[in-house]
């Protein structure tokens, strides 16, 4: 293998044992999720507290059928009433005969309400059904807040803290930190010349896994250039083996039946079996500039991508970039040399990825023109390909390096045209000399 293979390499090596130990994200290290209490008033059983989530991960997001909180009482506590928001369960109230509370539940369960759901004295911050859009890419739609007024508590109030918060955003894959009381919340108010304090706040931060997420990975890369006649394919079963049996149910065909199609939650037959493939080609190298064009293809027939969003790391998003048919924005990253690029949908024009149907996939794309960096730039070596890319803050799986497309001129042995082109000239060589 070139030496010059070593950094991309190691770069995939690293993710690979990062990810396998679940350190930090340094494409996204500020990015977690903060579940906060605030005690906004006291009442004569207990208070009433204003619970925030904010969602602090540039590119991950919360998608349909939304968030889930859970936590667990430590002192007989029972919600008398939630605002913009709901608990799944009521519970045993039988012990309340006067005022019926919303919730009796030990460990209850709150999910968000639809924005049509919502009542005039709920938060302003409420009621998205349950989204939090990435911060990098929304911000104002990366929170979202409920109050709750909580009673039936006995003596000292200030040992009423929950315990064992969870979060289902909206499946497993969130591990929250115990919740700790830390400094009051403070907020402008009166137009902005005061300062008012809540009585005290708790929070809990919960951070993602996708190896608590996901058993298996979710998307794949495929490579191809103008400079070479081969397309580099997903690695085989990098989201998992076709079965040796072609009958088998755990993929679909293109050519079954509609009807056969929407009975199943599945997707179409591949020899990497990945829902999601995400194509960069290497289209045109100008003087000044270089052509991409990304692609990202959608296997599944029973689902769809709202908001979906794609993260790519590169060296030549250090150059000026003009993206025709997606948003895009720099990512900020801690100790990665090179830039990430973050892209996502067009309102109203490509913001979802349709799933598959019998007769095609779903897809979007864009091309990109990036500027060159004459000391950089080189189609060598697989420069122009990218380093590591994520679909809605999943790690695809890159093709190995061995497998890259190379230069015509080249010494791989996957270049046999290559290799007949120098034979044709050193046998016509040969056959002039003997004239």
């Amino acid at each position: 293998m070139s030496i010059k293979w070593c950094f991309p390499l190691t770069f995939v090596l690293f993710f690979a044992i990062c990810s396998f130990a679940d350190c930090y994200d340094p494409l996204d290290p500020n990015g977690n999720v903060t579940v906060t209490f605030d005690t906004l008033h006291w009442t004569n059983d207990g208070y009433l507290a204003r619970v925030s989530i904010q969602n602090y991960y540039q590119y991950r997001q919360v998608d349909t059928p939304g968030w889930k909180l859970g936590f667990t009482w430590t002192n007989n506590e029972i919600i008398w009433s939630i605002s913009g928001a709901i608990a799944t369960h009521q519970g045993n109230c039988t012990n309340f005969k006067d005022e019926i509370p919303h919730c009796c539940m030990q460990t209850p369960e709150i999910v968000d309400l639809t924005p049509d759901r919502r009542s005039a004295n709920s938060p302003e911050n409420c009621c998205h059904g349950g989204l939090l859009a990435a911060s990098a890419i929304n911000p104002t739609q990366s929170s979202s807040s409920f109050d709750i007024v909580v009673g039936n508590l006995q003596g000292n109030f200030s040992k009423s803290m929950p315990v064992n918060l969870t979060l289902l955003a909206p499946g497993p894959g969130y591990t929250c930190s115990p919740i700790q009381e830390t400094q009051p919340t403070v907020s402008l108010v009166d137009g902005g010349i005061r300062y008012e304090q809540v009585f005290r706040t708790w929070k809990s931060t919960c951070t993602y896994s996708s190896y608590l997420a996901n058993k298996t990975p979710v998307c794949c890369v495929s490579l191809s250039t103008f400079y070479s006649p081969e397309i580099t394919t997903c690695p085989q079963c990098s989201c998992g083996c076709r079965p040796a049996d072609k009958k088998a149910l755990s993929c679909i065909s293109g050519s079954s039946s509609s009807e056969f199609i929407n009975a199943l939650d599945a997707v179409r037959c591949t020899d990497h079996m990945c829902p999601l493939r995400v194509h960069w080609h290497v289209k045109t190298n100008y003087a000044d500039h270089w052509r991409v064009k990304l692609t990202v293809t959608n296997l599944n027939y029973n689902r769809n991508y709202s908001n979906w969003n794609l993260v790519v790391h590169h060296p030549g998003f250090s150059q000026p970039t003009t993206t025709f048919s997606f948003n895009t924005t720099l990512l900020h990253t801690d100790g990665i040399s090179d830039d990430v690029a973050l892209f996502w949908g067009i309102d109203y024009y490509n913001t979802e990825l349709l799933n598959a149907d019998k007769d095609q996939v779903g897809s979007v794309s864009t091309e990109i023109l990036l500027a060159k960096d004459h000391k950089a730039f080189t189609l060598h070596n697989g420069w122009a390909l990218p380093r590591t890319i994520y679909f809605a803050g999943e790690n695809c799986v890159m093709p190995s390096p061995d497998n890259y497309p190379m230069l015509p001129n080249g010494t791989s042995p996957r270049r046999p045209l290559h290799n007949l082109i120098l034979f044709i000239i050193i046998y016509f060589y040969f056959k002039l000399l003997r004239f």
